[in-house]
């Protein structure tokens, strides 16, 4: 039922009034959702109640603070800093940033096994936040060294990649581990803006872990082991492998990491282009923008794990074991319009503006990866912000991250 309306529903004419309209409905949104200390992660409802959304996500609250602080709304720029402050006041001792904070400042939570990305989207967040408003460039002065020593504890000394626990970052039940592409293309990121150490060495170590068929000969054995683990069980591919652990690793295709391979200049233009292909062939923009994984672990899988099945939310296509989930989509489109294919990107925007609008602009979090039944939150703030950043990307108004890296706390 649910692809019959999108296909029958067809493009026509209202592309272009989509687009605005959802830009408007994005700002409402987001509007809405800000509360005294930032942005929750989605509309306050009981179901956002009953599983926490209504509280202000690291990871959520930095994603959206990119698409708010050039929204042209004060209230929605104001929101992004109180977010961002509100995650300073309750981090760590040893730096690290919370998966989420209360709203009211009186609790944080930071995951079973550690939840390292809310640290990296918050330094993205916070480098942006400074490129648009330079009188906040001490601001979080302090923080910001803390939150940079804690990753660069969690950092090999050799392979100079994240290390992390499975079921510690976005994907928070799916079995990725080691070295995670998604993290790992962050933390270049990272290491880009704050112009911290070994950043060649973490692009080429990347390149050499996540993409073992490449014809480059690393010159640390141990990733050359691990590389043979791969190439002896595994079948080359033209995506980057989600994660590689000491002899297993994931083939299922992390649309998100290697979306973010390709922002982040890790990936050169040929292999963005075979990637873009790969993802193509995998159908994962078809209907919606966009399916988070290409081949979903199924539970006869070896790497299949008993908490997938938790809430029965983690079966084959759904949630993050192949869910569509627009705000990737976003990320989607943001690609291909770095990639030059602007028109293209354009239609996958007005495609995501859609998503959105179903039941009533209700923009929903994620839906089936087949039936494309809707599923998750309504009023998800990222669908929102990811919206609006993308919309500029494509008309030319801005680029996904700032291209001139600032230097690190210490040394201003």
């Amino acid at each position: 039922m649910y692809r019959d309306n999108v296909i029958s529903g067809g493009w026509g004419k209202r592309e272009s009034d989509l687009i605005d309209a959802c830009t408007r409905e994005s700002i409402h949104l987001l509007e809405q959702n800000v509360v005294g200390d930032g942005i929750l992660a989605a509309s306050v409802n009981p179901q956002a109640e009953a599983r926490a959304y209504t509280r202000i996500f690291g990871r959520d609250a930095a994603i959206c603070a990119l698409g708010m602080l050039g929204s042209g709304s004060q209230k929605l720029h104001d929101g992004a800093i109180t977010s961002l402050d509100a995650l300073a006041r309750l981090q760590a001792d040893n730096g690290q940033i919370p998966k989420y904070v209360d709203p009211h400042g009186a609790d944080a939570d930071f995951w079973y096994l550690g939840c390292i990305d809310a640290t990296l989207w918050w330094l993205l967040a916070v480098n942006e936040a400074k490129q648009h408003d330079p009188s906040l460039i001490n601001r979080w002065r302090r923080a910001e060294e803390r939150a940079l020593n804690w990753l660069l504890c969690q950092e090999h000394q050799r392979f100079y990649l994240l290390q992390q626990n499975e079921a510690s970052d976005w994907a928070d039940i799916m079995p990725r581990s080691g070295f995670v592409l998604y993290t790992n293309a962050l933390w270049y990121r990272i290491k880009q803006l704050y112009d911290l150490p070994h950043a060649d060495v973490t692009r080429a170590q990347f390149n050499h872990l996540f993409q073992p068929y490449s014809n480059g000969r690393p010159d640390d054995r141990r990733i050359r082991l691990m590389q043979h683990y791969v190439r002896q069980r595994g079948k080359p591919q033209d995506l980057y492998l989600s994660f590689v652990n000491l002899s297993f690793f994931g083939e299922e295709g992390d649309v998100f990491g290697n979306l973010l391979a390709i922002l982040y200049g890790l990936a050169g233009d040929s292999r963005a282009e075979r990637i873009i292909t790969a993802l193509d062939r995998a159908k994962v923009a078809d209907p919606y923008p966009i399916r988070v994984v290409c081949d979903p672990i199924s539970q006869d899988h070896e790497l299949w794990r008993p908490y997938m099945a938790r809430h029965q939310q983690n079966h084959e296509f759904q949630y993050h074991n192949g869910g569509i989930w627009p705000f990737i989509g976003s990320y989607w489109v943001m690609a291909l319009a770095m990639l030059g294919k602007r028109e293209r990107a354009y239609q996958e925007l007005e495609k995501l503006a859609l998503v959105n609008s179903l039941d009533n602009w209700r923009f929903t979090e994620w839906f089936h990866g087949k039936t494309l039944e809707p599923k998750g939150m309504a009023g998800q703030s990222w669908n929102a912000a990811t919206f609006l950043l993308a919309r500029r990307m494509v008309e030319g108004a801005a680029r996904p991250e700032p291209s001139t890296p600032l230097a690190t706390p210490a040394e201003r």
